[in-house]
């Protein structure tokens, strides 16, 4: 038996669409870069309204160590791939040491808070 740890670095991305549409953009994603992530069904539920979408994850997985920084590069380039495939507006990407909100609205623009 062979065990391997790494150091832990779960990230979330959380996006609004259709689970099935979401799925396939993760497996071709996936497949074009060499990475696996999870892709959970889930209900966004907020002031005014609902909306169905889904959770992407990604993990340092031992059998393949990387870095937080290479994570987080997927994780933002497969949330933009889904963003402008599901046609969303944004898209929130977590991580253990930060947030990112991430939106294409114009309204949003002026709105949004400077961060360092």
């Amino acid at each position: 038996m062979k065990r391997v740890e790494v150091s832990s670095y779960p990230v979330n991305i959380f996006i609004a669409g259709n689970f099935w549409h979401a799925k396939k953009i993760c497996l071709q994603y996936c497949e074009s870069v060499g990475l696996c992530v999870s892709v959970t069904e889930t209900s966004y539920c907020y002031t005014g309204g609902e909306e169905a979408g889904v959770i992407v994850g990604l993990i340092h997985y031992p059998r393949f160590p990387s870095t937080p920084a290479a994570i987080w590069v997927h994780a933002e380039s497969l949330g933009a791939k889904l963003c402008e495939i599901l046609k969303q507006q944004s898209y929130t990407i977590q991580a253990s040491d930060k947030t990112v909100w991430f939106s294409h609205r114009l309204e949003d623009d002026s709105a949004s808070p400077k961060t360092a």
